[in-house]
């Protein structure tokens, strides 16, 4: 199925888009799907043209979340979508870390696979290159106005420390499929503390020019290791170099006074763009990338929710990014889009609790469990660090259920391709395979295996009951967050059925267990694992 926009059909040919208004335009009227026409997807009658919206929040755990079970945290926006949707009990990011999780998810192949996908620098170079295909591009291409609003984490520029932060990025996120930009370029505890409005920082003044560097500071400005007195928030570790808001980052910055957001407003300011989004393209179907920056640190609640969790900043803000999601679900009432939109919710990775500043997460946790019963977290191996809140709402068009499939963010890709019958160019989306019946709560099989990398590039197969962790290298326990890695020199294995805390390693019970799912995560690496071990 392709859909009309603006009345135009748009014919990409593989290689790249082409915009049609350059060459003669002939439409094939007899293959054009008639307005209001619906259309079978696997076994979905669906309405023409759905638009899709993706909410991708950042650190936020299984068990942060009231649908899933939390009796500290009210969410009642994100109970509302898992009640008129599907809840999925057994949904992962691709990785327990947000770049290479954001990476398989927009290019359908596992981040591992390809070099410079680790956590990225404020000052990275764009890691997902032009010329490689997207889940943006195959929207646009079938027709969708595309946007992206939030945190990126994904690099803008050529190379690495080279951008010119006065100037248009380039390339930005418009080179790969997005029609509309309005980004943090990396995270709100990284420099550059600022917005970039499709390739542009946004409020700058040019008679004060930003200059980042992560190599050395800028004569004169203040950082947080040596000047503490001048913190609002003083870091547990790390995070003590350039401050902005009082709240000292990790890397330098100098200049670009005007342009610098303010921490408190940052949920208010994506959330009004994502809005403004869906209001300017209501005429038209679109494909929404929606990236919170809740829970990430530094947690910097707006006053309106700031203490009212009783759990702290991190409690507070997860206030917050429940009152992002009622936004945006009163903007597709509002609009008259509910019906026809369907909405993701999900997280890139598992979750954290001091990440980095003193917050008072830790001491006001309580008998809150962010990771749920799953052991754990960000960063880690283990469940916690990529079994993430999922849900998928299509009001009228998908049944209200819970499914305990086995499904992966990375195959958003190939899913909503069939959804919208579009043919992907070869190559792309390598390792995204279609479950769109299972997205759609029609089948209640999900994948066979599904593969996960942690902090260091360790690589872990999840199939059926049985988990293995294949040996790598790195500690075992991160002090400075307090998660355990998973990491081991000796192959791990746990029966997710009966051990879903993957307390009790059994591999030397199982040993052709063991042998068997390493010989198939050999298989499905067939030699391609870019990224060394650490």
């Amino acid at each position: 199925m392709a859909c009309l926009r603006e009345s135009v059909k748009k014919y990409v040919y593989f290689s790249r888009k082409i915009d049609m208004k350059s060459i003669p335009l002939i439409l094939p009227l007899m293959a054009l799907p008639i307005s209001g026409q619906a259309e079978k997807r696997g076994n979905v009658e669906m309405p023409q043209c759905p638009n899709v919206v993706f909410i991708y929040a950042d650190d936020i755990g299984y068990g942060d979340l009231s649908c899933n079970g939390s009796k500290t945290i009210n969410t009642p926006n994100v109970q509302r979508m898992a009640t008129e949707g599907v809840r999925f009990t057994n949904a992962h990011s691709a990785a327990a870390t947000s770049t290479p999780s954001r990476y398989a998810m927009l290019t359908g192949e596992y981040a591992w696979r390809r070099e410079g996908t680790g956590i990225a620098d404020g000052d990275a170079g764009m890691i997902i290159r032009p010329e490689r295909y997207t889940l943006a591009d195959m929207f646009r291409d079938a027709g969708y106005a595309t946007g992206v609003v939030g945190k990126w984490h994904l690099g803008l520029g050529d190379e690495k420390g080279t951008q010119d932060w006065n100037q248009r990025l380039s390339p930005n996120p418009a080179d790969i499929g997005f029609d509309y930009s309005y980004i943090m370029a990396a995270t709100g505890d990284r420099v550059p503390c600022v917005f970039v409005e499709n390739g542009a920082v946004v409020n700058l003044d040019p008679e004060d020019p930003i200059y980042v560097s992560y190599k050395q500071n800028f004569p004169g400005e203040p950082t947080g290791k040596k000047n503490p007195d001048l913190l609002v928030m003083h870091p547990s570790h790390g995070h003590n170099q350039s401050i902005v808001n009082g709240i000292s980052r990790i890397g330098y910055m100098k200049g670009g006074k005007s342009a610098l957001w303010k921490d408190d407003q940052i949920a208010d300011e994506l959330t009004s763009k994502a809005v403004s989004f869906i209001e300017n393209h209501k005429d038209e179907p679109f494909f929404l990338y929606f990236a919170t920056q809740d829970a990430h640190v530094p947690r910097v609640p707006n006053e309106r929710f700031a203490g009212k969790s009783g759990m702290g900043p991190r409690g507070d803000v997860l206030l917050q990014f429940d009152w992002s999601v009622g936004e945006i679900l009163s903007a597709l009432k509002k609009n008259g889009l509910d019906k026809n939109t369907i909405i993701i919710l999900s997280s890139d990775n598992g979750p954290v609790v001091d990440d980095g500043y003193e917050d008072k997460a830790v001491e006001l946790l309580g008998e809150h469990k962010p990771g749920g019963p799953f052991r754990g977290g960000k960063y880690s191996s283990y469940e916690a660090g990529t079994r993430v809140p999922c849900i998928l709402r299509w009001v009228d068009t998908v049944k209200p259920t819970v499914s305990d499939a086995l499904v992966c963010q990375i195959d958003w890709f190939a899913s909503f391709a069939s959804l919208l019958g579009t043919d992907l160019p070869e190559g792309a989306a390598p390792d995204s395979e279609n479950y769109l019946d299972t997205w759609l709560g029609k089948e209640a099989e999900g994948r066979p295996y599904l593969v996960e990398q942690n902090a260091q590039n360790n690589l872990s197969i999840t199939s059926g009951e049985w988990k293995y962790i294949e040996p790598g290298k790195g500690e075992p326990f991160n002090k400075n967050v307090g998660i355990e890695t998973g990491n081991s020199s000796l192959p791990q294995l746990y029966n997710l059925h009966k051990d879903l805390g993957e307390r009790k390693n059994v591999a030397e019970q199982y040993p052709d267990v063991v042998e068997e799912l390493a010989e198939k995560l050999l298989e499905i690496k067939d030699g391609r694992v870019a990224l060394p071990l650490k």
